[in-house]
C-alpha cells in the first residue's frame, strides 16, 4: 500500500499539469523550429553563434532573429523569420511573446515584424502583440540574425 501511495505522489509532483503541458518557452521552440542548434538564455544565442553559424542584419527565411536582453525582457528573445514580406517587413514564428486566452507561453505562426531602426538595419523591431490585435509601440533591440545554412564558419572568418 506505501508503494502505491508513494508512487501516485510521485505521478502528482512530475506530471504537468495540463496548463503547464503547454507552455513552451521562446529558445526550445526556436531551436525546434529552425533547427539552430543553440541553447540557454535566448540572449546568448547571438554570441555562440560565433564559429558555428553565420550572422548578420538581413533576415531570410529561417534565419533565427536574436533579441537583446533588456528590463522587460532579461533573458532576451529568439524567433524564426518565416516570410520576407518587404525591406522593413517580415513574418516570424515565436514562442511565449503575447497573453493570449490570459497566459503566455503559445507559440504564434507568421505575426508581423517591422524595421524600426533609423537606419533600416534591422537593429530596432516593432512586433505584433495579440492583446491589442496589432504591431506594438515597443521598439525591441535586436542583435541580428542567424542564419542555419552557414553552420560552418572558421574561427577568425567574418560573421555576416
Amino acid at each position: 500500500m506505501r508503494a502505491i501511495v508513494g508512487s501516485m505522489l510521485l505521478a502528482c509532483m512530475v506530471a504537468p499539469t495540463a496548463a503547464n503541458a503547454q507552455m513552451i518557452q521562446c529558445a526550445p521552440f526556436a531551436r525546434m523550429f529552425s533547427g539552430i542548434q543553440l541553447f540557454g538564455a535566448a540572449a546568448s544565442w547571438w554570441n555562440q553563434a560565433v564559429g558555428k553559424y553565420l550572422r548578420g542584419n538581413t533576415p531570410e527565411i529561417g534565419a533565427v532573429m536574436v533579441f537583446k536582453a533588456i528590463g522587460s525582457m532579461r533573458s532576451g528573445h529568439v524567433a524564426t523569420v518565416t516570410q520576407v514580406v518587404s525591406d522593413r517587413v517580415i513574418k516570424i514564428t515565436h514562442a511565449n511573446w503575447s497573453i493570449i486566452n490570459g497566459r503566455r507561453g503559445q507559440v504564434e505562426r507568421d505575426v508581423t515584424v517591422v524595421d524600426a531602426s533609423p537606419n533600416g538595419d534591422w537593429s530596432k523591431v516593432k512586433v505584433w502583440f495579440a492583446p491589442i490585435g496589432k504591431v506594438g509601440n515597443t521598439a525591441y533591440p535586436v542583435n541580428g540574425f542567424i542564419y542555419k545554412d552557414g553552420k560552418s564558419v572558421a574561427p577568425g572568418e567574418a560573421q555576416g
